[in-house]
């Protein structure tokens, strides 16, 4: 008898509960949607079918310009990768003057990479030498520098084993041709990166964790620090108390920025000290840049639980707008791989320009001027969400 009362009595408290979740209709929406979005973006994101480099922005600088002669090894290299390109349609080649021209153009984020064409390249290719090509990569980018990297070598072998043939037939007419190894491979590629040092994957990914911790530690900290106390009663007590009511919101606010922070700087040392990541840029901006990501989710985070009824519907907000933004921002997967229709939307989240700016200056070295398309959409982005929470937050105390 016992038994079957604790049986009977654990359905009738699973009822209640599961009645109370399907009254709240919010709730009950995201219960659904949560599932349902975590789906779609893996599907849509990793997607099987092909994955080739398709109009990559690639820098072209030209050293050995200095000869005018169409018919120099340099002139014909181009002239030779403009005809593969045409058909393959691998490449958006554009030039530059300088190695640091396209360095910087890597930092700006408006080219994936560079191939550099050196001085000597003719006169080494003329005298019987090997011809050295250098490959400029993105480090903060490792997956697409070596898709980029692997690609482009495949295309200059190519390239090396047509001219190698036409080497061969006519050899009877070189006699310039002193090395062996240059008449069966005229080419040989060197890759360097903007900054020096091989960065592992890691440091791809730390950047990104960073700021996706910071987002997470205010969005997971809110529901906590708003809902819950509306639900035990602490918020009434504030309310009452002499102080400006707007005095809590940012109260609220310095309190998620504090602990955000803590948590960005636990994750930098480990990642330094763990895993050995290297910060080339300003320690000073990193440092900026997580306060300005905090800024940027506080107002969202609060403008969510202003929405919800209770501590449960507020923390099932928050993840399910969380876990789309950390699939779609590029904190582990390359945004460049997703395709073009998750690319537009990954151009909407603002944590995309958080771990961008974040990586930028940690893995490149970059500077303000580098950056400063994402720090006007973060400070831009985190304004209008603080305008919208403080009026909301104020009627939501009131009800």
């Amino acid at each position: 008898m016992g038994a079957k009362n604790l049986f009977s009595h654990s359905i009738r408290i699973a009822w209640k509960d599961l009645t109370e979740l399907f009254r709240n209709r919010l709730g009950l929406v995201l219960l659904v949607l949560m599932p349902l979005f975590m789906m779609v973006m893996v599907g849509f994101i990793y997607p099987s079918g092909n994955t080739t480099i398709s109009n990559m922005p690639v820098g072209l600088v030209n050293q050995d310009s200095g000869f005018h002669s169409v018919t120099l090894p340099s002139q014909a290299f181009i002239t030779g990768l403009q005809q593969i390109n045409a058909q393959s349609h691998m490449l958006k080649v554009s030039n530059f003057t300088s190695i640091a021209d396209i360095k910087t153009a890597i930092q700006n984020g408006e080219i994936d990479g560079g191939i550099v064409i050196p001085s000597n390249f003719s006169s080494c290719v003329m005298c019987g030498e090997q011809g050295t090509l250098i490959i400029i990569t993105d480090q903060s980018n490792p997956t697409i520098s070596t898709e980029l990297q692997a690609a482009l070598s495949g295309t200059f072998n190519q390239m090396s084993t047509l001219l190698a043939q036409e080497k061969v037939e006519g050899l009877s007419s070189v006699v310039n041709a002193t090395n062996s190894l240059a008449i069966v491979q005229p080419y040989v590629v060197k890759s360097e990166g903007v900054v020096p040092g091989n960065p592992s994957y890691f440091n791809f990914v730390a950047p990104g964790i960073m700021a996706m911790t910071v987002m997470m530690s205010v969005m997971t900290g809110l529901p906590v620090a708003i809902s819950q106390e509306k639900e035990i009663g602490t918020m009434d007590g504030m309310m009452v108390a002499p102080i400006n009511r707007l005095s809590i919101i940012l109260g609220k606010a310095l309190g998620q920025t504090a602990r955000g922070l803590l948590q960005g700087v636990i994750i930098m040392a480990l990642a330094i000290v763990l895993f050995g990541v290297a910060i080339h840029g300003s320690i000073l901006l990193v440092f900026a840049l997580m306060l300005l990501g905090v800024f940027s989710f506080v107002g969202l985070g609060i403008v969510l639980t202003s929405f919800a009824k209770d501590q449960e519907t507020a923390q099932m907000i928050m993840m399910t707008l969380m876990f789309p933004m950390m699939f779609l921002s590029g904190v582990m997967f390359p945004i460049q791989q997703m395709p073009w229709y998750m690319q537009d939307i990954a151009k909407f989240l603002p944590l995309t320009y958080a771990a961008d700016a974040m990586r930028k200056v940690m893995v490149l070295g970059a500077g303000l001027p580098a950056i400063s398309t994402d720090l006007i959409v973060m400070i831009a982005f985190g304004v209008v969400m603080i305008a919208i929470a403080v009026p909301l937050f104020r009627r939501m105390m009131t009800k």
